[in-house]
């Protein structure tokens, strides 16, 4: 009998998806959540996931961020106060498309790294693991931005429930080696329709706005910072294309701007994402061969 139990337990151990792997801290300053195994209908997972390290982490200047200085300065003030252990804020960084959102956030890590900075990257639909995340760093000396890019939610999803939970609102709560930084087009993070504006009510001079309204700002405002990014003018654009053509080490010419304005209006946008994409072409067709 006791033979059969053991082959059994045998198959069983088979079955069962391998224990996730020892978070090696050393191995790069910027982690990815992996989920370990799938969830099934009651949002549980199988096993508590783990960190793998980015091993080849995307290296940005804050310098080379140009036409965002206020957002930059306000970000980082607040990355700053979390590193000396003062109070700081959960941020939202929310607007138009390639202006620098996310890349302020890998900035940030690359300049203070060295001071104990870490980032790790979580998927949207992993959001509901945001515990367990929480339990493998509360004991670490670094400090940790769990970083969600381009955030955005459809409904009250399992991912949009646990943030809202994680942000504010549960007696279990994000340690203090913790903040979340989130960047999304949606400053509610939610799709918004006219109809949701007929439950809006008007008492005497005041708005009330409407339950599904209501709902939807409430995920937005637990974040204690908001960052709102714009679009850049044709001037603003047009630096940005000369400061990255240095950087490349072509010269800025009155053909080049010419063509990036023509770049821009294919792509239907003047962000620093499309000059940065711009420059490289350019630099490509007619840097000096080495």
């Amino acid at each position: 009998m006791s033979k059969e139990l053991e082959r059994i337990l045998q198959r069983l151990d088979q079955l069962l998806p391998p224990a996730p792997p020892a978070t090696d801290w050393a191995a790069s300053i910027a982690f990815r959540w992996r989920a370990s195994g799938r969830r099934g209908t009651g949002g549980g997972s199988a096993t508590a996931g783990y960190l793998q390290p980015v091993r080849q982490v995307h290296r940005i200047k804050l310098a080379d961020l140009r036409g965002i200085d206020r957002q930059i300065e306000r970000v980082e003030q607040n990355t700053r106060q979390f590193l000396d252990g003062k109070p700081a804020n959960n941020v939202l960084l929310t607007g138009a498309r390639g202006t620098g959102k996310s890349s302020i956030v890998k900035g940030l890590l690359n300049k203070y790294s060295r001071q104990g900075l870490r980032l790790i990257e979580v998927e949207k639909n992993d959001l509901v693991d945001l515990p367990n995340i929480v339990d493998q760093v509360a004991g670490r000396s670094e400090r940790f931005l769990v970083f969600c890019d381009d955030l955005s939610f459809q409904g009250a999803e399992e991912g949009y429930i646990a943030l809202k939970v994680a942000l504010d609102g549960s007696i279990s709560t994000t340690s203090e080696n913790m903040l979340i930084y989130a960047t999304s087009n949606r400053r509610h993070l939610m799709p918004e329709y006219m109809n949701e504006n007929l439950e809006t009510k008007y008492v005497g001079e005041e708005i009330h706005p409407g339950e599904t309204v209501e709902e939807k700002i409430s995920l937005s405002e637990r974040f204690g910072l908001w960052v709102t990014f714009y679009p850049f003018d044709q001037d603003e654009y047009l630096a940005i294309v000369a400061h990255w053509l240095k950087t490349l080490g072509v010269k800025d010419s009155d053909a080049a701007r010419e063509e990036a304005l023509q770049w821009s209006l294919q792509r239907g946008s003047r962000s620093g994402r499309v000059a940065y994409q711009f420059a490289r072409d350019w630099a490509g067709r007619h840097a000096r061969k080495k």
